[in-house]
């Protein structure tokens, strides 16, 4: 497993994902956000086109997404929230172009790197001075720690990730010992 971790506090959440659209970088915000609010992975989010998330004939951004999984081979539709689709939107009304991929290298025409989206994710970790490990996983992982604080069952959360267990997505949802004193705290039966 790796030693990414999730971003636990949910405003540095939003402030990671603010970072790169106040820097008007919209390709590095859609990455930033797409990677939080949808928990694919990063080869799946980066094989990602135009014509997945944008309905050319309509001119907006898609309700949901198909796609196939890299690693699992299983389809996969995800429902894009409110973030997502404003990310999407605002990035779209830039670079939309039919066929061409989300997360585009502009010199080359194809996608970037899984390395070249590592440091972009990184490069805004660091200069938010993120107190975790901050990598491309960490954010897949973030979107099921909050997913989890807010009350969805852990099961649903191994769905989403197509993980074949539950101790695997007990991992993955990084639990500490803070997080295991809140439960033991908030239950109480006295009157």
């Amino acid at each position: 497993m790796s030693a990414t971790e999730p971003v636990r506090n949910k405003h540095q959440v939003r402030t990671l994902i603010e970072y790169y659209l106040k820097l008007g970088r919209f390709r590095n915000h859609c990455l930033v956000v797409m990677s939080v609010c949808t928990a694919l992975r990063i080869s799946d989010l980066l094989r990602l086109r135009w014509d997945d998330v944008y309905d050319f004939e309509r001119g907006r951004v898609r309700e949901s997404i198909v796609l196939t999984e890299k690693k699992t081979g299983k389809t996969k539709i995800v429902a894009l929230n409110k973030d997502a689709v404003r990310a999407l939107a605002r990035y779209a009304s830039k670079v939309a172009v039919r066929n061409g991929f989300l997360i585009e290298n502009k010199r080359t025409g194809k996608a970037i790197s899984r390395v070249q989206a590592y440091r972009i994710i990184r490069a805004a970790a660091k200069a938010l001075r993120l107190p975790c490990r901050v990598s491309c996983h960490s954010l897949r992982k973030t979107f099921g720690y909050h997913a989890w604080k807010n009350g969805v069952s852990p099961a649903v959360i191994m769905e989403i990730y197509n993980h074949s267990s539950l101790a695997v997505t007990r991992r993955y949802l990084g639990v500490t010992q803070d997080d295991q004193n809140a439960v033991y705290l908030a239950l109480n039966f006295s009157a």
